[in-house]
């Protein structure tokens, strides 16, 4: 379901106001002049800047093809709904596009699921234990916690060495509900359980509203399916 996306690949700093932008053009409501000029305030070098893009191309821009659709709804949902957060969409995105940024999403909702908050020595660890110990692994696994931190997911203190999740963000909206577990089951790969979806690991910053077995049930895209007593998974179409 996701060979094809880049093992790494998520290797900048992402800031929150250039994914909105990226995501609004795709949507139609704003333009690519605002983007370039976003990106020329960061005054970064021409090599940063194309790799910027290529991320912003990936999540939003030019999506895999095999990404489209999903993306397309997505960003249907930001046109019906102006109010939705970004966060939320551009997150779900970035899961199914790089799993090397779900990963490290994954490993700090589990290690700060108690206390609220974890070392990122410790993220960085776990890292380098899935994507092998060099520096590359290192550096964008700061991209991905500074981007996260940029998009209110997380706090990073204690001049980087903790991370602190930020108050949990609502997710409305039956299309958003069901778009965002699409979202984590297309990163997994597999079917998820339906009574672990709200405490997934991956999506930490969200909290989704009552409701979530009928909204997933009317899902177009989504079945739901029993196996024995008390056990039903959710997974594509």
């Amino acid at each position: 379901m996701s060979s094809a996306a880049p093992q790494i690949g998520f290797d900048r700093f992402i800031h929150r106001d250039c994914v909105a932008a990226a995501l609004r053009v795709r949507a139609g409501t704003s333009d690519m002049q605002h983007l370039n000029e976003l990106l020329d305030s960061a005054h970064i070098g021409d090599a940063a800047r194309k790799k910027t893009r290529t991320v912003l191309n990936r999540l939003w821009l030019e999506p895999r093809s095999d990404l489209t659709e999903f993306a397309d709804r997505g960003v249907k949902i930001l046109r019906d709904s102006p109010n939705t957060s970004i966060t939320i969409l551009s997150w779900g995105m970035a899961i199914v596009t790089y799993p090397f940024f779900g990963k490290v999403a994954e490993i700090v909702g589990r290690l700060t699921s108690l206390q609220g908050d974890c070392a990122s020595a410790e993220i960085h660890r776990r890292m380098s234990e899935i994507f092998g110990e060099r520096e590359g692994t290192r550096r964008m696994t700061n991209m991905v916690l500074q981007s996260q931190a940029s998009w209110g997911a997380i706090e990073r203190v204690d001049n980087g060495k903790r991370i602190l999740r930020r108050p949990t963000i609502e997710v409305v909206g039956e299309l958003t509900v069901v778009w965002l577990v699409e979202a984590c089951i297309r990163y997994l790969g597999r079917p998820i359980s339906l009574a672990s979806i709200e405490a997934m690991p991956v999506i930490f910053p969200f909290k989704i509203v009552d409701g979530l077995p009928h909204k997933l049930a009317t899902a177009p895209t989504l079945e739901i399916r029993s196996f024995g007593v008390n056990k039903q998974v959710v997974d594509l179409k």
